[in-house]
């Protein structure tokens, strides 16, 4: 008998490792060791040195660069993915970003600019993404993006990446509908915070995180291979009559007032 999570010989793109401690990193260690094949993507050279230790440990097939802000490296992409696999069974999704006098400032002060920048890198290119994939997978596929509480309520600090999150949201049900009928399933996860490089740029990171350890029901921090249990199972097929969730890996939090 066949595990439950099964990603064998399936075709995985994740974009958004930085390092050993992101959450795409712990999703892609899911994935791998559920038997899919992978390729990741590195922000420039400079990354590309925290980035290599992790896909190669990991026997990613190939790797290539990504910063959705240059024009044609995203639509390069996936024609590499295209020429390589000649199609694609799961996307990860886990980029954001907010230039940090926005992200630092009250949402009311923020700048047309970078609110507009924080929504185009953390929100939009997740669209442009399923656009891109959604021809390669004429079998149908998943795509998964990583989201967080503080879109549906204030959390302190997280200013205007709450708004932009709640964006992404409702832009992934949006596409489920949109998609469905190809067979192809959109999910948000939704962690718990979790000390990655990226969440240090949220001012009083650490208070929030040993605030949240204490309080929520489980009594314990979330790490990144809780969230890669669940992407693993939601990319593969033991979870294809699932789509346009959002759904939370974060000790119960979301239950609390």
């Amino acid at each position: 008998m066949k595990p439950v999570v099964d990603l064998s010989g399936k075709r995985g793109l994740v974009v958004g490792i930085a390092n050993e401690h992101s959450i795409a990193a712990g999703c892609a260690r899911a994935f791998a060791q559920a038997g899919a094949r992978l390729a990741a993507t590195y922000l420039d050279e400079k990354a590309r040195n925290w980035v290599d230790p992790v896909t190669d440990a990991l026997g990613c097939e190939w790797t290539a660069p990504l910063d959705v802000r240059v024009p044609g490296q995203l639509e390069a992409l996936f024609e590499e993915v295209r020429a390589r696999w000649g199609g694609l069974d799961f996307l990860l999704h886990s980029i954001a970003f907010a230039p940090r006098e926005d992200l630092h400032g009250r949402v009311v002060d923020s700048s047309a600019e970078g609110f507009a920048l924080a929504m185009d890198v953390s929100c939009h290119s997740f669209v442009r993404m399923a656009r891109l994939a959604e021809p390669l997978m004429a079998q149908g596929g998943c795509l998964m993006c990583v989201t967080f509480y503080g879109s549906e309520r204030v959390v302190e600090h997280y200013n205007l990446m709450g708004p932009v999150k709640a964006a992404l949201e409702s832009t992934s049900r949006y596409m489920a509908a949109e998609l469905g009928a190809k067979g192809i399933r959109v999910h948000a996860i939704s962690p718990g915070p979790i000390a990655t490089r990226a969440a240090s740029g949220i001012d009083r990171f650490d208070e929030l995180l040993d605030r949240t350890s204490a309080s929520v029901p489980v009594h314990e921090r979330v790490d990144i291979d809780d969230v890669g249990a669940l992407a693993a199972f939601l990319a593969s097929p033991a979870a294809r009559r699932i789509t346009g969730t959002v759904i939370p890996v974060d000790g119960g939090a979301h239950i609390l007032g």
